[in-house]
């Protein structure tokens, strides 16, 4: 793949990486519920990221559960079951909150007005589009790994894009789930990318 900087670790740290261990790390600060919200009240950014990005994530763990079981390879089976678990719990959270502040959890028709970028569900950075999910389902091998490593990490760009730009949520609980959503999912890219270039290269 072209554009990817590769992770620049070699010997033991690069085993490390490559190890199961790498990816439940990513996620291990999720393992502490998020702060509960508070009294404030909610600003058109804490609103808009949570139905965003529950959204987003509901194609991830689309992504998931098609190679979850599948002969893909050990690292792409730990990758896949550690993002289901740790964005269906975000994707949770999110929901919690908006059903608490009386908004809608229904899949948005229009996505990231929040960010001054309103557009059509369909066109969210990140997504995959419906031949791709389609091609996802259906491969096998290393092959299927290495297409839910590409795509996994195109979604992942777009769910980092969001998550940095929630830095103007009104609530703590949402600038919080934001910045850990950013990080674990910048971690994972890394680790896409070494395995791209290793284990799944073409």
């Amino acid at each position: 793949m072209t554009g990817h900087t590769p992770v620049g670790a070699g010997g033991s740290t690069r085993r490390a990486l490559l190890g199961g261990a790498a990816f439940a790390m990513a996620g291990a600060a999720l393992a502490a519920c998020a702060p509960t919200q508070t009294a404030v009240a909610p600003n058109e950014v804490d609103i808009g990221f949570c139905q965003d990005m529950a959204f987003h994530h509901e194609q991830a763990l689309a992504m998931c559960q098609r190679v979850l079981g599948r002969a893909t390879g050990s690292s792409v089976q730990t990758a896949a079951a550690d993002i289901l678990q740790n964005q269906s719990y975000e994707r949770g959270m999110m929901h919690t909150w908006l059903q608490s502040w009386g908004e809608s959890t229904a899949p948005p028709t229009t996505v990231m007005g929040w960010m001054g970028m309103g557009m059509p569900a369909a066109d969210m950075p990140g997504l995959a589009t419906v031949e791709q999910m389609r091609e996802l389902a259906t491969a096998e091998g290393l092959a299927q790994g290495r297409l839910f490593l590409t795509l996994m990490r195109s979604h992942h760009v777009g769910g980092v894009h969001m998550a940095d730009a929630a830095t103007g949520a009104a609530t703590a609980p949402v600038r919080h789930i934001a910045k850990q959503a950013s990080a674990t999912q910048a971690f994972e890219i890394a680790m896409f990318d070494e395995l791209l270039l290793t284990t799944y290269a073409t």
